[in-house]
């Protein structure tokens, strides 16, 4: 099933009324942005993607390397470390969002202002092919072609994944400072 028809159809009728649909009958490979600079980053990023591998119906595929980077934003923050995850999953993009948001407010996450410092940041950056725009849900994110932060990690791991709308992640490569991250490390072993 193609993401973007399977996401057309969120709601099907029933004998009663609407029904959620919060898994589809294939499954997508999204990729998930982490990012923590709060209580141990690095023991957040790993704790966190340990919490996505166990997550219903969602397989973790591939992990990047961990980066380090400067806040974007709110720059009176400590640095930021960032991974990118890819992930099999037949959860919705709805459904697979609010169990990162689960995850994250496990992780103590307080959203005090817009760029603030945070224990664990998990986004939804691409789902498939979906272009999705709704309340709270942005696929792909609006801001991922313009941070090197999302964008090194990423084409590591998928440097043929294409941004809808956007073009290749690896041809995006070229148009933010790609050098402004630092690798500390692989994610895993």
């Amino acid at each position: 099933m193609d993401s973007s028809r399977a996401s057309e159809a969120v709601f099907l009728g029933g004998t009663d009324g609407l029904t959620l649909i919060t898994h589809h009958s294939s499954l997508i490979t999204a990729f998930i942005a982490l990012g923590s600079n709060l209580e141990d980053p690095e023991q957040q990023i790993g704790r966190g993607l340990l919490e996505i591998a166990a997550l219903p119906d969602t397989r973790l595929a591939r992990v990047s390397s961990l980066y380090r980077s400067a806040p974007v934003g709110y720059h009176d923050q400590p640095h930021f470390v960032n991974a990118v995850a890819a992930v099999e999953t037949s959860l919705a993009p709805r459904a697979l969002l609010d169990h990162l948001l689960a995850i994250e407010r496990g992780h103590g996450r307080v959203r005090g202002f817009p760029n603030a410092p945070r224990t664990l940041d998990l986004d939804i950056i691409l789902y498939g092919d979906l272009a999705l725009q709704e309340p709270g849900l942005a696929i792909p994110h609006p801001r991922m072609h313009e941070r090197a932060f999302v964008l090194v990690p990423l084409v590591e791991i998928a440097p043929e994944a294409a941004v809808p709308g956007r073009g290749r992640a690896s041809d995006l490569l070229q148009g933010v400072d790609a050098a402004s991250v630092t690798r500390l490390a692989p994610a895993h072993g």
